[in-house]
């Protein structure tokens, strides 16, 4: 499908500060935030080089102008996770057929002028309109001018066109300027952030944590992780190593993730990490190599926790068994 003049430009002004007047939205994609998906990054809300979030936290980059939200690896493209309308409007322009190959030196070209991938725009009246991008190739569902409902599936989560990560990226506008639907009045400051938003259900902030945990025989590669290819159910028992993984987002510096390995015979290996630097995403594993003939035969549980300051902002386990 086609571009529908411009409305798929990404290089768009802030808003200044501005009322709802009334437009409400609700999520664009049909899955579970606090299991089956997660907000990777919102709306940059600082005007300088730096970033910031609505909250003045990192979960954002650059002149970023919408919502990401994330599956938690790109296997997950596989389930067919909806694209919602989060309004009702009339469709203005839609794109379709471009590869969930994401976004790296060799696709930089292609997608040039193409960043938000397979995606739609709706008009929702009154200057208002939201864009969804990085939808699944062939998943887009409307067509330009068609009329759609609150909650209307327009496609499937991708990773078309500039997307380092599965993900639904929502910006929404007002008279063609960006705006936060954490933040609509613009009011937001570290002392006093502002309490408006668009949201019919606002979506619980997640300053960050873990996406997955998994248990191997060896440290991963994080592109495995990435691609959902990195963990087992079973292990052989004469496998070389027992290993814990856990995939983080939105990383502090001190942040400590603590990961364990326990099996039938008690405590395989426990350390605590603490990690030096903010990062989008990131893992942290640690490993066991086999010291006697065989691991013994049972189930082993991994569990790695985040901690940040004196809270803990995360804990993910998951389980393998030894044959």
């Amino acid at each position: 499908m086609k571009l529908i003049g411009a409305a798929f430009a990404l290089a768009l002004p802030f808003a200044s500060p501005v009322l709802a007047e009334g437009f409400l939205i609700s999520s664009p994609i049909d899955c579970d935030l606090n299991t089956d998906c997660y907000i990777q990054q919102f709306v940059d809300i600082d005007p300088s080089p730096a970033a910031s979030d609505f909250t003045c936290s990192t979960l954002s980059y650059d002149g970023h102008k919408g919502t990401d939200f994330a599956l938690h690896s790109r296997a997950e493209i596989d389930r067919n996770i909806r694209v919602l309308a989060s309004a009702a409007g009339r469709v203005r322009g839609v794109r379709d057929g471009m590869a969930d190959a994401g976004y790296s030196a060799k696709t930089a070209d292609a997608i040039d002028g193409k960043e938000c991938g397979n995606g739609v725009v709706i008009d929702h009246g009154n200057g208002w309109e939201t864009q969804y991008c990085h939808l699944k190739q062939g998943s887009v569902l409307v067509k330009s001018g068609q009329e759609v409902w609150a909650g209307q599936e327009l496609g499937f989560v991708g990773q078309s066109g500039k997307a380092a990560f599965p993900h639904v990226h929502l910006s929404v506008r007002k008279d063609g300027k960006v705006v936060d639907p954490f933040d609509p009045d613009g009011k937001t400051n570290c002392a006093s952030p502002g309490d408006s938003n668009l949201w019919n259900d606002r979506p619980e902030y997640r300053s960050g944590g873990l996406i997955g945990v998994g248990l191997i025989d060896a440290v991963p590669k994080f592109d495995a992780i990435k691609g959902g290819t990195a963990a087992l159910n079973t292990l052989a028992s004469d496998a070389p190593a027992l290993v814990v993984w856990g995939y983080l987002f939105g990383t502090q510096p001190n942040d400590i993730v603590n990961l364990s390995i326990t099996g039938p015979a008690g405590t395989v290996i426990a350390d605590d990490v603490t990690l030096t630097k903010a990062q989008a995403q990131a893992f942290r594993a640690i490993g066991k190599k086999r010291r006697s003939s065989v691991w013994p035969k049972g189930d082993y549980v991994g569990a790695v926790t985040v901690i940040r300051g004196a809270q803990i902002i995360s804990q993910k386990s998951s389980t393998i068994t030894v044959e």
